[in-house]
């Protein structure tokens, strides 16, 4: 008998079920549960013990009460500035960064080309990083914390709205222009409106990211609730700990709330892609709610003390020597393994353990509600106090770095499988569970299927997100180049410093393109 040939052979033909491929990532539990009993220390498990029993005795105190407010309102005004400032940037440089416009304006699109690879530098540097940099340079001031939000947050916007822009349709456009309408016309009329459902959608989702972000610029001493957070963390005031929480939660899950509801109302699309409407119906509502916005964004800044002006103030920096050598001698090749490393076992963790989670508790009405508030703390505690509350057990190092970046992440990419999930319908779950099938069964075939290539391809942007993120649990002395970043920063050596972030810009550049190119398989397959 002839042999098949390896393009006929059967096990050639053979692929992993879609829904299987959701779950393929949390094979990474195997090898960690083997090392994890390696990091383990048995010295605070008491400690955990009474971290998790404060969440039903918070604190009652005025005065905590009052310092918690007052630290609460300041993280959301520089959220809502920072978010506000990014946002405005954000879509001029779309604007200025989209090839269609370019090729209508100018008849040439390198302009765009160039202009997207300079805004590339900017959102690769996290946001922490420009706000310890801008603390360096101008001091304690709240506009360093907008700032820090604002700068990566608007040329994240604006690869955004320009991927948006030329993603549309040009018959519109070209039809006008051949009627004889002026290009600055043309395309206000043809793309505008087609363009705001995705813009306000993914602006929606910047100013969730904007609460977080100023949260944990304020762990780091740029003032808010985030001080509050770990003062208390770090004195074990977990009762206390556990006000500020509660307060930051409520907050969160209001404007999650409100930023669905105004999604639906105003027929924004979801971030899989799923619209309730057309935005055009409800134009003059959102038109006027951004126009009531620009009053409350003054008053905050008059409140919050912002000063523009005061950057312009530099302060005296030590003298610059350049060190090719002690550069050069930097364990480059460790700290950039371990960062790599630590991204992608926090990325498989997150990707793989949602869908996994969901599966488990599908049979139990109250395992959804657990995991939600799960999920819900996973977003709200930043990942520096994550590492933080696992080294009372846990030894310092990559395991630990990564379990906290996971258990963040893990928040997020939860929260949208379930909100896929309910938008794709149930027709095919309830028609398995009729069929006789389980509940696991059923929710693993009947929606999981239609949903695994996008929740994974969300998954591969969201790696990205963790190696810029990987800073964040360096700087507290957890692991990769964070580590070295931290101490370049306490030693003022501004050639390592520098060095160490063209190196973190280049990762997570390259970590972007990469991401890229497996999100457009995914998709197009």
């Amino acid at each position: 008998m002839t042999p098949l040939a390896p393009a006929q052979h059967p096990w050639s033909q053979r692929r992993p079920a879609a829904p299987l491929l959701m779950l393929l990532p949390a094979l990474v539990l195997l090898p960690l549960a083997a090392v994890l009993p390696a990091v383990v220390h048995g010295g605070g498990w008491e400690l955990i013990g009474q971290f998790a029993f404060a969440a039903i005795t918070p604190s009652g105190d005025h005065v905590l009460l009052a310092s918690a407010l007052r630290g609460l309102g300041v993280t959301v005004a520089v959220a809502l500035l920072g978010w506000a400032v990014s946002l405005a940037l954000g879509l001029v440089g779309g604007v200025l960064s989209s090839r269609t416009v370019w090729r209508t304006m100018a008849g040439r699109v390198w302009p765009a080309g160039a202009l997207r690879r300079l805004l590339a530098i900017p959102r690769s540097i996290h946001e922490l990083l420009w706000g310890l940099l801008l603390l360096q340079l101008v001091g304690l001031q709240p506009a360093v914390a907008v700032l820090a939000i604002a700068i990566p947050y608007a040329a994240l916007v604006a690869r955004v709205v320009s991927d948006l822009l030329d993603a549309l349709p040009t018959a519109p456009l070209e039809a006008l222009r051949a009627a004889g309408a002026a290009a600055p016309a043309a395309l206000l009329t043809a793309l505008g409106p087609a363009l705001l459902p995705g813009v306000f959608s993914y602006g929606g989702y910047r100013l969730e990211c904007a609460l977080r972000s100023a949260t944990l610029l304020g762990v780091f001493g740029l003032g808010g609730l985030g001080t509050e957070l770990r003062l208390t963390l770090q004195s074990l005031q977990f009762h206390e700990l556990w006000t500020c929480l509660w307060l930051l939660l409520a907050v969160m899950l209001l404007l999650e709330g409100l930023v669905r509801l105004l999604r639906r109302r105003w027929g924004m699309p979801g971030r899989f892609g799923l619209a309730a409407g057309a935005v055009g119906s409800r134009g003059r509502e959102l038109l006027l709610a951004t126009l009531a916005l620009l009053p409350v964004l003054l008053l905050l800044a008059l409140a919050l003390g912002v000063n523009p002006a005061a950057l312009l103030v530099v302060q005296a920096l030590p003298p610059f020597h350049p060190d090719c050598p002690a550069v050069l001698a930097l364990p480059w090749g460790a700290m950039v393994g371990s960062t790599l490393l630590l991204t992608l076992l926090a990325a498989a963790l997150a990707v793989g353990v949602a869908p996994l989670l969901l599966l488990l508790v599908a049979p139990w009405p109250w395992g959804r509600l657990l995991l939600q508030g799960l999920w819900a703390l996973g977003r709200l505690w930043p990942p520096p106090l994550t590492a933080l509350l696992l080294l009372f057990v846990l030894k310092p190092g990559l395991i630990t770095a990564a379990l906290a970046l996971a258990f963040h992440n893990l928040g997020v990419l939860g929260r949208l499988l379930l909100e896929a999930a309910d938008a794709a319908g149930g027709g095919a779950e309830a028609a398995l569970r009729c069929a006789g099938c389980g509940p696991r069964l059923a929710l693993f075939y009947g929606r999981f299927s239609g949903l695994s290539r996008s929740y994974l391809a969300y998954g591969a942007y969201r790696a990205d997100v963790i190696l810029r993120e990987t800073v964040v649990v360096g700087l507290v002395g957890a692991a990769g180049l964070g580590t070295l970043l931290l101490e370049a920063l306490s030693s003022f050596a501004v050639d390592q410093l520098l060095a160490l972030v063209a190196v973190y810009a280049a990762l997570t550049l390259l970590g972007e393109d990469l991401s890229d190119r497996v999100r457009h398989r995914l998709l197009a397959a």
